[in-house]
């Protein structure tokens, strides 16, 4: 799998630019702020229908245009996929395969599969559990393209149980009567989506984890182990802990998971409606990253975050290649046409001297790299190829 042509109109700071681009590795290099990583965040953004340096899709239309337009030309197996996305602020996104008639946008999820390393990635180590909540989600979209409306069904049923809890938390606090006939309706309805989410993401995390703690010691030369694991707001609401249950098959796990979530809500209902807010759900959950036995976070040393960013990221690699079979196991090989395009965006400025060695050695073998990088010599050895200029939303391939 490769894109062999990206085009872009009103994206970012492009009024319009034209890509070709080839097999193995390409090098978009030039100084910062040219717009090199606004042409990986558009290929990434084909893959996930998301940026990884905003959460919201306005910053990605270029200043006092309408919308902004995305077209990639996708290889897989020697056949070409043309993928049109549509960016529309304030209206819903739209999209187009092969220049048919316009669908919804996450029609064209699955087409195009990416992995990015980024300096935003210290922040799935150092930062809150909303950035690895959402690392999961996008993973999970990109190996089952169907979860993402699970996801978006599960945020509008969050957004209305919240709204009536708020609501109810004003008038009790006004000492006036809160209507609550509907909660019990988005109770089922939460959980019922919840479920689904939560049985997901335990899924992944158990077939990350192995993958996660090899990439860590590739990376890291055997200094510590990687363990991850999924800390779910049900253990907490439930008094339990992590290892009080096994983690859930997908057929049997969605019923059990989805009982849980109604028990929890009606023990929590009392302070829900005192706080105004959901206290338990998959947008209250966490991927917990440990050294040993120590967490990740606030313990580990900037080389080390380091490497669990890395390991994770390579993870997610190794089992984006490896696909999932129809019963949703991630395990059927896809072969070389199934490796996603890899994209390692100013990465290398950020490691130190063995960390940028042992990652292009890692990675140089795979399918298509793009690289972006401020000057040639930031691009490691084993990553020669090919180099595109960018200069001041110009590119030009230098021969």
């Amino acid at each position: 799998m490769y894109v062999a042509h990206l085009s872009l109109t009103d994206f970012r700071s492009y009024p319009q630019v034209e890509l070709p681009l080839e097999p193995g590795i390409t090098a978009l290099v030039g100084p910062n702020g040219q717009g090199k990583t606004n042409l990986v965040e558009a290929v990434g953004y084909v893959a996930t229908l998301g940026s990884h340096r905003v959460p919201s899709d306005a910053a990605l239309v270029r200043a006092g245009a309408n919308r902004a337009v995305v077209r990639a030309k996708v290889v897989r197996e020697e056949r070409a996929t043309l993928v049109e996305v549509e960016i529309t602020p304030g209206k819903a996104n739209r999209s187009r395969i092969n220049g048919g008639s316009p669908g919804r946008a996450r029609d064209v999820l699955g087409i195009l599969r990416t992995v990015l390393f980024a300096p935003e990635d210290l922040a799935l180590v150092k930062g809150d559990p909303d950035g690895r909540r959402r690392f999961l989600d996008d993973l999970l979209v990109q190996l089952t393209p169907r979860i993402a409306g699970v996801l978006g069904d599960y945020e509008r049923v969050l957004r209305q149980r919240s709204a009536l809890l708020k609501s109810a938390a004003a008038a009790t606090r006004a000492r006036s009567g809160a209507d609550l006939r509907t909660l019990d309706v988005w109770d089922a309805k939460l959980a019922q989506t919840g479920a689904q989410v939560v049985v997901a993401r335990q899924a992944l995390v158990a077939a990350l984890r192995p993958r996660a703690a090899h990439a860590y010691e590739q990376v890291s030369a055997g200094q510590g182990d990687l363990v991850l694991t999924y800390r779910s707001s049900l253990d907490t609401a439930l008094g339990q802990t992590p290892e009080d249950h096994a983690e859930l098959a997908p057929d049997a796990g969605v019923e059990l998971v989805e009982a849980r979530l109604l028990d929890a809500m009606g023990r929590l209902r009392g302070k829900e409606i005192e706080r105004g807010v959901c206290l338990v759900g998959p947008h209250r959950d966490d991927l917990v990253l440990q050294l040993g036995d120590l967490p990740a976070k606030g313990y580990a040393s900037h080389g080390e975050s380091w490497s669990v960013a890395l390991a994770l990221r390579l993870a997610s690699y190794a089992l984006l290649t490896h696909g999932v079979d129809d019963a949703g196991a991630w395990s059927a090989d896809w072969g070389p046409d199934g490796e996603p395009v890899l994209i390692l965006d100013d990465v290398f400025a950020e490691l130190d001297t063995r960390r940028r060695e042992r990652l292009a050695e890692l990675v140089a073998g795979a399918r298509q790299v793009l690289v972006t990088a401020a000057v040639p010599q930031d691009v490691p050895e084993p990553l020669a190829g090919a180099r595109v200029d960018v200069m001041a939303g110009e590119v030009a391939r230098v021969l």
